[in-house]
């Protein structure tokens, strides 16, 4: 059968695609083999602020002669919150297969594999049957790392260890959580289980958590997770699982931590194999598939976006990536800007992050000012947050008065780190930022303190 277009991966750049090239009058054909949304719908970012949003209500509830509320015998039921994560996944799930539906897509469940190239097209195979397509774009996603442990092969294969995608459906809530690796995913898991109830602690090799998150921001948030109770071994390499526990290294010096359950969060990889990248000669780059800032690979006519690409490995990049492969296939030229994509890292409080930070600006040789402001500036934040600690860091170039970057920790972060970014996509300078009207009182007005302070320089 033939189409306009093929897309291997029903996540969030396959489904997005899909949905804007049939309503641009494109046939076209989605394969996805295990769940429609992708990992981000339904065992990543949808499911883990289902949790999330439980385990803040909860400890709201725990905290509020904070605020003046009192509430007694306060109790937390796991499997219901795991119910209402269920039943939020469905109906999102529901949703984009009938958006699919409306913009005549043919949805096949299976496996796809590339399997051949004529004049005709790229050809795949799914379900027993070719499918060809005159382009291709490769949505495929990504997988959790799984590091070569000794003993974790044997302690995934028996549930001892999980990953991320797995950890979703426990049914009930370990007394002992070890957590390998302090990234993103493992700290939002880390929020959800320490305020549920578990004793966690985080083994990372780092010698800070949170990735390439801003030094002292991720040192705030370290200290807030020490209060909680969430134990950290940081500058430590886990060398084995064992029955019950996991052997780790630090400082030359062997150790072991007993633990119920095992959370492995070590990151992901672009998932590649199997999809018969080989033969039309598709190039990979240190394990993803390489493609230029138009979503184009090395092959004419076949794109490729979101995880698979290893550019940006965030649900919101995967979109504009679709967007972007998309809006070429129907001839135009446009490219994406990866320096202002915002991350989130949503604990509690959340920290978030665009454009550049004070360390990559310094690797860059960018000669720029930081104005680093305490989130208590804001009346808002003071009202809604006792005893918060939260910070908020603007990157400001000194050449041309340009925003280059924010980062902040504070709750709401996730909610107006996208303002910023759309600053840094248009350049904005100081004094146009001092002209734009932020609503009073807001968090948001955060960013004006710290450029007004950046104008009294």
């Amino acid at each position: 059968m033939q189409f306009d277009l093929v897309i291997i991966g029903g996540g969030p750049a396959g489904y997005h695609a899909a949905a804007l090239a049939g309503r641009a009058g494109l046939k076209t054909l989605l394969v996805e083999k295990r769940f429609v949304g992708g990992v981000c719908l339904n065992e990543g970012c949808v499911p883990s602020k289902t949790l999330l949003h439980s385990a803040k209500i909860f400890d709201y509830a725990l905290r509020g002669m904070d605020y003046g509320v009192k509430a007694e015998q306060i109790s937390f039921d796991h499997l219901k919150v795991i119910e209402r994560k269920n039943k939020v996944v469905k109906i999102l799930t529901a949703g984009v297969k009938n958006k699919l539906k409306k913009n005549n897509v043919t949805l096949i469940e299976d496996t796809g594999e590339i399997v051949g190239i004529n004049h005709a097209g790229i050809t795949i195979k799914a379900a027993e049957s070719q499918y060809t397509g005159k382009q291709l774009l490769i949505a495929s996603g990504s997988v959790p790392v799984i590091p070569p442990i000794i003993g974790m092969t044997e302690a995934l294969e028996r549930d001892y260890v999980l990953t991320s995608e797995q950890i979703f459906d426990l049914k009930k809530i370990p007394e002992s959580l070890v957590v390998i690796g302090g990234g993103a995913i493992g700290l939002e898991l880390v929020a959800y289980f320490n305020t549920a109830g578990s004793k966690v602690t985080i083994i990372e090799m780092l010698d800070h958590i949170g990735g390439e998150t801003e030094r002292e921001i991720g040192e705030i948030l370290l200290n807030n997770y020490r209060k909680k109770g969430v134990e950290f071994k940081l500058n430590s390499k886990v060398t084995a699982v064992k029955e019950g526990a996991v052997q780790f290294e630090t400082n030359g010096l062997t150790e072991l931590i007993e633990a119920e359950t095992v959370l492995l969060s070590v990151g992901r990889k672009p998932f590649v194999t199997g999809l018969g990248l080989e033969k039309i000669g598709l190039v990979e780059e240190n394990g993803r598939l390489k493609v230029d800032d138009f979503g184009r690979t090395s092959r004419p006519g076949v794109y490729a976006a979101g995880d698979v690409n290893g550019r940006s490995m965030l649900a919101h990049t995967a979109y504009r990536e679709a967007e972007v492969c998309i809006n070429n296939i129907l001839g135009g030229n446009e490219s994406i800007n990866y320096d202002s994509i915002p991350s989130v890292i949503y604990t509690e409080p959340e920290v978030a992050s665009v454009g550049e930070t004070p360390e990559s600006a310094a690797k860059k040789g960018i000669e720029c000012e930081v104005v680093k402001t305490s989130m208590r500036y804001s009346g808002r934040y003071l009202a809604e947050n006792e005893g918060g600690d939260g910070i908020c860091k603007l990157v400001m170039d000194k050449r041309d008065r340009r925003l280059l970057g924010m980062s902040l920790i504070s709750r709401y972060a996730s909610e107006l780190i996208y303002g910023v970014g759309l600053m840094i996509e248009k350049r904005m300078t100081v004094d146009e930022i001092e002209k734009v009207v932020f609503p009073h009182p807001t968090v948001s007005e955060i960013i004006k303190e710290g450029v007004f302070q950046f104008s009294l320089k």
